[in-house]
């Protein structure tokens, strides 16, 4: 995957060079300041780490009071994200499918910050009945849900189903989180209104958003589709991730609910790469790759900035990249294909779990059984 992303950085980066500054399209010039890592708006930028982001939002407010759930965090720029907030004193929610590796996870959290308190709940996201059993068993619990970290994401290169017979990583990236989020978004607005702090989710997204074809964008293939490739796969979960934040943000702001739903793009993370053959040609483009790539903190620094920073207060359905707002694609921001997108899963979730569905397919919530 990362290789993609370098292939088309270094296109981009050698377009540059036919042209004069002054005639640089958007795109390249948001390359060429992510790799100087000019700070935007935001007074952040590319380089700018997850941990210089909490430490700036918490200097101006309280954290300890905070609960966050933070998916896919046992490794990754997830296990960083949860790492920075516990470390702030957030209290820290980690769904996860390997238990084990969760311990080892909070253990290692709780070495360099032994107040941090991390509870550990299992669940599989690509699975109906395991998300019902995470929500009934964290809403047991009783507590808050300030923030809520849609990050854990499934890449696949051959096709694979669910135990629910869906496309394995359509099942986990998208349909997981989207049913999560709906089964606990009630407790955001409770929480949002009994304390008066904004409720904020993220869902962690990719630029690579961009290469889904609208043609190839069709509910029912992407459930079960006749040929499979992987990276289109990928792509269309991040896209179905945006524009699920684009229409659950305008039933919220309908609402008048003091919660929030962006997108971010973390950025192509430098973990991940195996070095199976050595040469020239394989070390130039690590060589490459090591200018190009983000390291762990730096790629959870977007994610932590949307969920935490006043700067973000108010803004909703909106896509961030390197800590600033950014556009995403035009597919990506068409509000139609977004509220399509999102009447077509509430179907599926309602069939599934034997639900009526409401006249606009948004007024009732999938409770947990």
């Amino acid at each position: 995957m990362s290789f993609i992303y370098i292939y088309i950085w270094i296109s981009t980066i050698f377009r540059m060079l036919e042209f004069k500054v002054k005639n640089l399209s958007p795109e390249m010039k948001a390359t060429l300041k992510y790799l100087a890592g000019i700070a935007g708006p935001s007074g952040y930028g590319s380089k700018t780490t997850a941990q210089q982001v909490a430490d700036d939002c918490f200097s101006s407010m309280p954290s300890s009071h905070l609960t966050a759930i933070v998916t896919g965090a046992t490794s990754g720029i997830g296990a960083e994200t949860a790492r920075v907030l516990a470390k702030r004193g957030v209290r820290v929610v980690m769904p996860a499918r390997d238990l084990s590796k969760a311990e080892r996870v909070k253990e290692s959290i709780q070495r360099e910050s032994p107040e941090a308190e991390i509870i550990i709940l299992e669940i599989d996201l690509s699975s109906f009945g395991s998300i019902q059993r995470f929500c009934s068993e964290f809403l047991s619990l009783g507590l808050p849900l300030h923030i809520l970290i849609n990050n854990a994401g499934k890449y696949s290169q051959k096709l694979e189903f669910s135990e629910d017979k869906i496309e394995l990583t359509f099942a986990t990236n998208y349909l997981g989180h989207f049913l999560l989020t709906e089964m606990l978004v009630g407790k955001m607005v409770e929480t949002a209104t009994e304390s008066c702090i904004e409720g904020r989710i993220v869902n962690v997204s990719s630029v690579i958003h961009n290469w889904v074809n609208t043609k190839h964008f069709c509910f029912s293939k992407l459930l079960n589709p006749k040929s499979y490739n992987g990276t289109r796969a990928y792509a269309q979960s991040k896209l179905a991730n945006i524009l699920h934040a684009k229409e659950l943000s305008r039933q919220l702001k309908a609402k008048k609910a003091n919660v929030s739903i962006n997108a971010v793009h973390p950025g192509i993370i430098k973990t991940g790469i195996t070095r199976d053959y050595r040469g020239f040609i394989t070390d130039s483009l690590y060589f490459v790759a090591s200018k190009l790539l983000k390291s762990t903190s730096q790629g959870a620094a977007t994610t932590c900035y949307v969920a935490l920073s006043p700067r973000v207060g108010g803004m909703s359905g909106k896509y961030f990249a390197d800590c600033n707002e950014s556009h995403c694609s035009a597919l990506a921001s068409d509000e139609s294909n977004a509220r399509k997108l999102w009447k077509q899963t509430r179907a599926l979730m309602h069939r599934r779990f034997l639900l009526p569905v409401g006249k606009c397919g948004e007024e009732e919530q999938i409770q947990p059984n």
